[in-house]
């Protein structure tokens, strides 16, 4: 919603079920793990349950059945709490389930009336611990995202064995995944506070990342509408908060709402088609909605409703299963102790029940996948095609034929395909749908160069042919990140401000030294401050140019940084020469007075080429050109009918071309015509518009409104205005325009407008799709104007590719785009191409005015200290994960103990400093105790209490077996409790299969020398190993005593 058109859902009424309409017969229980415990498709719902530890998991139908009732079965997933589930949204039976038994299992769901299948069609064992989450790919059949405790896996299910890709770890519990609407970005949130996005095809690590979260309890990451994402989570204080991102730049959010005190945990559900967000809390009887918009305010609540049962989890119904004919835009149900509540959610209209309203209901996203896994994973951006709501279009569904169950068979790696109950449709593949069935199979090594299913690190340019493929051409800049730079560059203390110049007007301007802001004083006057002095400006009144009338537009000469043009209300224009050094009093008498219009001015530009040449547009509806080393007017161009929005120079300086309030944008060529060579449509909007030469002058940009008052962007071509636009962007929704400024090295155009906090940035190319979005930077406050220094000014050592000058209502900050890189120590030949020396003319006016054309000359940017990265030493290929094949060879015992032993050492580590005790050899069992005693006091003494306490317990253990001995007759279970070390455990230290005295004393000599200091060992392990030795001593004497008890019974018989 925004303050030009209402929104067609603000009035979204939420309507809870009749209780005979709930799913009743539910044993939810509460348990801890990440999931939403309920999820739905178009045909099934599926929730947990309390039986069985949480391993059981419910099902029923959406509608109900003949007799109007629902029927609720039960099925055993898992032998330990089912985490998290999804069904997949090209199949409504097909559902994933993932569990603390560190499997993910695949399960095609029967009617409830019918049995359910009592073996999974198909079941991954990722090998890496209790696994949390599990999500389906939005675009792509057979591919999903499975989270452990604190890794992302992507699973692709025709290959089994091993996942696409492991990215990378987080430092804490992994508590949420969110796949982004076009499966190309995968966001997750972290106990760590983090937030995370990730590009699994271009790299392992994410590509953007921040502490977007203020509490370690639980949170939720959503994508919702374009390039949003959406959090909920806690506080500082403990309360509850949703907050809206951009997810192109994490470094603020871009608004947040606060939902009181509680500490059940926020669950969120988009609807991408309505924009509606739904929160519902656990242990909470309230479900708010909210509606999420491009544009300020971001999150508008739309109802807040009361429920009578507290909330264990919540789902949401696909669109598919609506009742469209009664104005049913969303529907979602609440998972209870003891049922599932329908909540529906109606727009009220008048002939609801009777019209399908259209407005309502665009067309959604269908259930055919657009792309198989392979596709996906080689860079394919394919998305899913969007069928009508109309109960007369949609599609018909069929039931799948029944095919015979095949027989259980072992995959390697754990992968497991399986029967299932009879009676149930299968397929022939657990993720197959019509796209993606006669998609050929793929092995890992076919694909994507991967190795026995382990993702190796991607050479150069298999990244940027992987790049290429995400959401269709991309950008080098498409990661630009703006920053404030540091506070001592600042420029503060700024009193007095005009805030309110016109349109047409930057809001200030600036050069290589200086920058002019204009002051809300009577007499138009004109602050000058030197940018060599930044700083708190003095309270006292500093000198400024007197202009006398107030300022309508102006602009400093790029080619002598102490001119300062200024036009004002007079219809004249005066030119101003600032002393070097800055002003020391007020100038009053300009240099030049350039008089010709009629009317009050509105802009003023400098011929980019040649020196003294100046255009100025006017209420008069003409715009005239100035020679200033004369004084004189020398032309005069004519042809528009209303207000000129705008003016521009091309980049040869041969043609002007303007952008009118009549709709139309015009080329002149001043020196052959005083009337328009070339003239076309522009934007619709009356409010305003800019226009820039971009693509080395082949195109103009402009940026308007159109005919409902939205900002966009449009491109024509320079050959063919009267053919209309070649492109077009719809931006926002904001009353102020956007002020553009190109950069012709990288094609960057940066916009944003006066009281705006958002600056967007695109890069422009001459073919399509022609305008490239690339991440945009949020001030912290409302910005009055932002303007551009020379591109000398970057810091190529941090990649900087501009930096410009922001205008607030008491400062001007200094803000900084920069290209994240990897290899910033090298030059980064290919951001920074030569660029012009435009602050140095190449012509003069009277050469120009007599058709003469000139060429800035260009220098590089490269430091004579930086090598070019173009020139930078290639590096040799680092395979981020082995083989396979070097897990599944078998190994010796000898091989097995000796990997055991380097990894126990690794993971401990070594002191420095050598012990006494570390050095003895061959301790008799009587002396143990009296060791442990010496080793209390030099551990205590050398890594302090923990290290103490732990040997403590070594010497208590010791006692405690001690006493253990004297007691003949002590069974083998009370001895393992004793010593702390079972027998089974003592024979695998010591690499014992059978009770010899003779070869526990060799291997217990063997391990306790190479376990010694000298050698790489550690101490810590030479006492596992006496321990061993001990335990099965231990072991070797309970024996010998049983024999001799029974060899005394059988002399006594």
């Amino acid at each position: 919603m925004n303050r030009f058109k209402t929104s067609k859902f603000k009035n979204t009424t939420p309507k809870i079920a009749k209780k005979d309409e709930w799913i009743s017969n539910v044993r939810a229980g509460s348990f801890s793990s990440q999931g939403n415990h309920i999820k739905a498709s178009s045909k099934l719902v599926a929730f947990n349950t309390e039986q069985a530890g949480g391993g059981v998991l419910g099902v029923s139908s959406v509608r109900p059945g003949s007799d109007g009732q629902w029927t609720v079965k039960q099925f055993s997933c898992h032998s330990d709490l089912v985490t998290d589930m999804d069904f997949s949204p090209f199949d409504e039976s097909l559902l994933a389930t993932c569990s603390g038994d560190e499997t993910v299992k695949l399960w095609r769901l029967c009617e409830p009336e019918k049995q359910q299948p009592s073996s999974p069609e198909l079941t991954l064992r990722p090998g890496r611990g209790k696994l949390e989450l599990v999500h389906f790919h939005p675009t792509s059949s057979g591919l999903m995202a499975v989270a452990t405790s604190n890794s992302p896996l992507i699973w692709d299910t025709s290959c089994q064995d091993a996942p696409l890709a492991v990215l990378e770890q987080h430092s804490d519990q992994l508590q949420s995944l969110s796949w982004k609407r076009d499966g190309s970005l995968l966001a997750s949130s972290c106990k760590d506070k983090m937030l995370r996005v990730f590009d699994p095809r271009a790299q392992l690590t994410p590509v953007q990342s921040a502490k977007g979260l203020q509490n370690n309890k639980d949170s939720r990451v959503l994508w919702a509408k374009d390039d949003f994402l959406l959090t909920s989570g806690f506080d500082m204080m403990r309360g509850r908060e949703v907050k809206l991102w951009d997810g192109r730049k994490l470094s603020s959010s871009l608004s947040s709402v606060s939902l009181g005190t509680s500490n059940g945990l926020l669950i969120p559900l988009f609807d991408e088609d309505t924009g509606l967000l739904i929160l519902a809390g656990t242990g909470d009887t309230v479900v708010d909605c909210f509606e999420v918009s491009a544009a300020e305010p971001f999150l508008t609540q739309v109802s807040h409703c009361l429920t009578d049962i507290p909330t264990r989890g919540v789902a949401m119904v696909p669109k598919l299963a609506l009742d469209v004919m009664c104005c049913e835009v969303m529907r979602v149900l609440q998972l209870t102790d003891s049922c599932v509540v329908p909540i529906s959610y109606h727009v009220p209209r008048k002939h609801s029940g009777q019209e399908f309203h259209d407005d309502l209901y665009p067309d959604t996203v269908g259930t055919a996948a657009a792309m198989s896994a392979a596709e996906w994973w080689q860079g394919g951006n394919k998305q899913v095609e969007k069928v009508s709501l109309h109960p007369d279009k949609q599609p018909k569904t069929s039931a799948a034929p029944a095919k015979q169950a095949p027989a259980k068979k072992e995959l390697p790696g754990g992968g497991r395909k399986e029967d299932v109950t009879r009676g149930c449709s299968t397929s022939s593949s657990p993720l197959s749908t019509p796209s993606s069935s006669a998609a050929p199979s793929r092995s890992p090594s076919s694909t994507s160069g991967l190795s026995s299913g382990f993702a190796p690190s991607p050479s150069p340019s298999q990244a940027a042919k992987t790049i290429q493929g995400l959401l269709g051409p991309t950008s080098k800049f498409r990661h630009i990140q703006g920053a404030v730079m540091h506070r001592d560059t600042h420029v503060t203390n700024l009193r007095g401000l005009n805030l309110t110049t016109p349109g047409e007007c930057d809001g200030f301007c600036v050069n290589r030294e200086r920058v002019a802001v204009p002051l809300a004083i009577s007499g138009g006057q004109i602050a000058v401050i030197e940018r060599s002095q930044p700083g708190r400006l003095p309270d006292t009144a500093t000198p400024t140019i007197q202009n006398s009338v107030n300022v309508a537009d102006f602009s400093w000469d790029p080619f002598n940084t102490h001119c300062l043009a200024v036009a004002g209300d007079d219809a004249k224009i005066r030119l101003w020469q600032v002393p070097k050094g800055g002003l020391t009093e007020t100038l009053t008498e300009p240099e030049l007075i350039l008089q010709g219009h009629t009317e009050k001015i509105y802009s003023i530009k400098f011929h980019p080429l040649a020196s003294g040449i100046l255009a100025s547009s006017s209420y008069d509806l003409t715009v005239r050109l100035w020679n200033l080393d004369t004084g004189d007017q020398v032309m005069l161009l004519t042809g528009h009918q209303d207000q000129i929005f705008a003016m521009a120079w091309s980049p040869d300086g041969k043609l002007l071309a303007t952008v009118c309030k009549d709709g139309k944008v015009r080329i002149y060529d001043p020196r052959q015509s005083t009337a328009p060579v070339q003239e076309g449509p522009g934007p619709e909007g009356p409010r305003g518009a800019r226009v820039v030469w971009v693509c080395g002058g082949k195109y103009l940009l402009v940026s308007g409104f159109d005919s409902r008052s939205e900002r966009g962007l449009y491109l024509f071509s320079a050959d063919s205005l009267s053919s209309g636009a070649v492109a077009n962007v719809q931006v926002d929704v904001s009353p102020s325009t956007l002020i553009p400024f190109y950069d012709p090295d990288t094609s960057l155009v940066v916009l944003t407008g006066k009281g705006d906090t958002r600056v967007h940035v695109y890069e422009v190319v001459p073919e399509e799709p022609y305008i490239i979005e690339c991440s945009s930077f949020n001030s912290p406050e409302p910005h009055k104007g932002l303007v551009f220094l020379p591109k000398t000014e970057c810091n190529v050592r941090d990649v900087e590719v501009a930096v410009g000058l922001m205008l607030t209502k008491a400062s001007i900050e200094p803000v900084a785009f920069r290209v994240p890189r990897v290899k910033k120590e090298f030059f980064q030949d290919d951001i920074y191409t030569d660029t012009a020396v435009w602050w140095e003319p190449a012509l003069t006016a009277s050469a120009w005015l007599s058709g003469i054309n000139g060429k800035h000359k260009k220098i590089s940017l490269k430091p004579k200290d930086m090598t070019p990265v173009s020139e930078a030493p290639k590096e040799a290929p680092v395979r981020k994960y082995l083989p396979s094949s070097v897990y599944l060879e078998e190994k010796t015992d000898e091989q097995k103990k000796e990997e055991l032993l380097s990894a126990m050492v690794a993971k401990l580590g070594n002191m420095d400093d050598p012990l006494p005790q570390e050095s003895f050899e061959g301790v008799d069992d009587e002396e143990w105790a009296k060791y442990l005693a010496q080793i209390i006091v030099m551990g205590a003494q050398v890594v302090g209490r923990a290290f103490a306490r732990a040997l403590q317990q070594e010497y208590a253990a010791s006692q405690a077996a001690a006493r253990a001995r004297s007691r003949p007759g002590q069974q083998s279970a009370a001895a393992s409790s004793i010593t702390g070390m079972t027998l089974q455990e003592a024979q695998q230290i010591l690499n014992i299969s059978k009770l010899s005295p003779e070869e526990i004393q060799k291997n217990y000599e063997h391990l306790f020398k190479v376990n010694d200091k000298s050698v790489g060992g550690s101490f810590y392990l030479q006492s596992k190993v006496v321990r061993a030795k001990e335990r099965l001593d231990e072991e070797l004497s309970i024996q010998s005593q049983d024999q001799e008890q029974q060899t005394g019974k059988n002399t006594q018989t």
